[in-house]
């Protein structure tokens, strides 16, 4: 069994699907090596195991949605676009969304996993609870208004901690959104105005190719208001008003992605790029993505900028966005306010294992945090240097798992140092 993009083959002896909770915790008690297997997006090792790999998708579906307290529980196998169409129905919405609708809650929130916005956390920041089968085969319950028990380094875990059975999300009344886009964006605009573009909408892509010193497209993604008109500009810091749907990756059709031109519709139908209803991206392709305090977002940018000769032979589209600072300890926003540089590579590892440590060289000097479910080459030392809350961390972990049953070759090298 292979991930989404087909790059990473699972190494796992053996595959269960429990049918309920009492036979997901007889697998774990059972199981000396075991790690929960969601959809497959991530594109390293951090959900592989030797061992037992448990998909919770036969367990009994949970949506129970507190209209007073504005939260829903949810299963631990639901993805976004299938919890995103429900809420709404029911007149809610979440805060923010990724790329891709196709991505399982559970697995986005334990790796930080993020939309865009300057005022808007990833997604794990929605989470004010959750539910986790830990090592001995317990139920464990995290709540965000029992710190000291370990919440703020139990929603972003990377499957450290056990099998995540359920979440409990904050939600928020329903709104609706447009995209507009603009093509043409010169790198020297960004260097000179990145707040002031960033702070366009709610949230905000630049995308580039890295041809030249040129952002190819911006994307703005506003919520509207009723009974407020919106008159879009036909041009922003030099870029124009696109007059047709636009893929990020230009060479590809845009019938994936969801409504642009300023239409209006549903959050969930705007927030993300790609509909859920279609294959996301390019199918076919390799991901990284470095954080970076937003403070040194110019100097990052122009650092990568500078490769871009080497970079542009292997790149299908880079995407930038912002990111709000929150309290989780692994999460890649932890207190401090970051910029996302990501990269869609060509599926040609060879080349891009080879150029990885010339752009983490670049950017060595302003603290690179990469995106836990992507491929990097930082070395497990220096990811551990950027995480303060670490040992507190590893010390949870220890506490719920203490035979390890959820470790891997990924939490041995990155978390634990012992790999």
């Amino acid at each position: 069994m292979k991930n989404w993009a087909g790059n990473y083959a699972y190494r796992a002896a053996r595959v269960e699907a429990p049918g309920s909770l009492d036979e997901l915790q007889s697998i774990v008690r059972a199981a000396p090596r075991l790690r929960a297997l969601g959809s497959r997006h991530s594109f390293n090792d951090i959900a592989d195991t030797t061992g037992t790999h448990v998909s919770l998708a036969e367990l009994p579906q949970v949506y129970e949605l507190d209209r007073t307290a504005s939260l829903v529980r949810v299963d631990g196998a639901v993805r976004y676009g299938e919890l995103a169409v429900r809420l709404h129905a029911d007149g809610f919405a979440l805060h923010n969304l990724a790329s891709l609708p196709h991505i399982s809650v559970a697995g986005a929130c334990a790796t930080a996993t993020h939309g865009s916005g300057d005022r808007s956390g990833n997604l794990a920041t929605a989470v004010a609870g959750l539910e986790v089968v830990t090592g001995g085969g317990e139920l464990v319950r995290f709540d965000r208004a029992d710190a000291a028990g370990g919440f703020p380094g139990a929603v972003v875990a990377l499957g450290g901690l056990g099998v995540v059975t359920g979440l409990t999300l904050e939600v928020q009344p329903t709104f609706q959104m447009r995209q507009d886009l603009y093509e043409g964006v010169a790198l020297s605009q960004v260097a000179e105005h990145f707040d002031e573009i960033s702070a366009l909408a709610d949230s905000v892509s630049l995308f580039t190719e890295w041809h030249g010193p040129l952002f190819e497209q911006l994307w703005l993604k506003r919520r509207v208001v009723a009974g407020v008109p919106f008159d879009p500009p036909a041009q922003v810091f030099g870029a124009v008003r696109a007059t047709e749907k636009i893929h990020p990756i230009r060479r590809m059709p845009a019938d994936a992605l969801t409504e642009q031109l300023g239409i209006t519709g549903p959050w969930h139908e705007r927030m993300p790029h790609f509909r859920l209803d279609h294959t996301p991206s390019a199918g076919e392709e390799l991901q990284t993505e470095y954080l970076v305090p937003r403070r040194h977002a110019v100097d990052a940018l122009l650092a990568v900028a500078a490769l871009r000769r080497q970079i542009e032979p292997l790149i299908q589209v880079s995407e930038i966005r912002t990111i709000a600072a929150d309290g989780l300890w692994l999460s890649t926003a932890s207190e401090r306010a970051s910029v996302g540089i990501h990269f869609t590579w060509q599926p040609d590892w060879e080349r891009v294992r080879a150029l990885l440590p010339v752009i983490e060289a670049a950017l060595a000097p302003f603290s690179p945090r990469p995106h836990w479910g992507k491929l990097f080459s930082i070395a497990p030392a220096a990811v551990r240097s950027v995480y303060p809350r670490l040992p507190d961390f590893v010390e949870l972990a220890e506490r719920h798992d203490p035979t390890g049953k959820f470790r891997n070759d990924f939490l041995d090298r990155n978390i634990f140092g012992t790999g």
